[in-house]
């Protein structure tokens, strides 16, 4: 009777198809370059920005505008007149800022615009920029600092 039941044997391998393996690989590479930001800017002024203990992290990087205020590098090595940098220029005028910052929040309303300021500075031209950004509508505003050393 042990003649009727034959266990059969299979014939199929046991591999996993890589074959598509280059397409996935290259769709991952694909997808993190896209998401990636690698962009720096260029400061043209400089900033030594002030120490503070309580200090807040912001998560989303992609929603920032950074305002650099300080003094204005020279090519010579030196620094200049106190300046004010949006994105990798000087702005010489200051109701350009108002105008820059506005397009912004036109086209991202949820921007935080951070300012890194120079501790030297003024606070003369600080208090103009922010009533620029006023003008703009621009009231996500903080202030960037570095931790206190403990």
């Amino acid at each position: 009777m042990s003649a009727h039941f034959k266990k059969k044997s299979s014939n199929t391998k046991e591999e996993i198809p890589t074959a598509s393996l280059p397409d996935i690989i290259f769709m991952l590479l694909i997808f993190f370059m896209v998401t990636t930001v690698l962009r720096e800017t260029d400061l043209l002024v400089n900033v030594s920005i002030p120490q503070a203990e309580a200090v807040e992290k912001i998560d989303q990087k992609r929603l920032i505008q950074y305002v650099y205020i300080g003094p204005e590098r020279r090519e010579t090595g030196g620094l200049g007149e106190p300046a004010v940098q949006v994105d990798d220029a000087i702005v010489r005028d200051l109701p350009d800022i108002r105008q820059a910052m506005f397009r912004r929040l036109r086209e991202e309303p949820r921007t935080i615009i951070s300012m890194r300021v120079d501790r030297d500075i003024e606070t003369g031209l600080l208090y103009d920029v922010q009533q620029e950004l006023r003008e703009a509508e621009a009231l996500r505003v903080n202030y960037s600092t570095s931790r206190e050393a403990d």
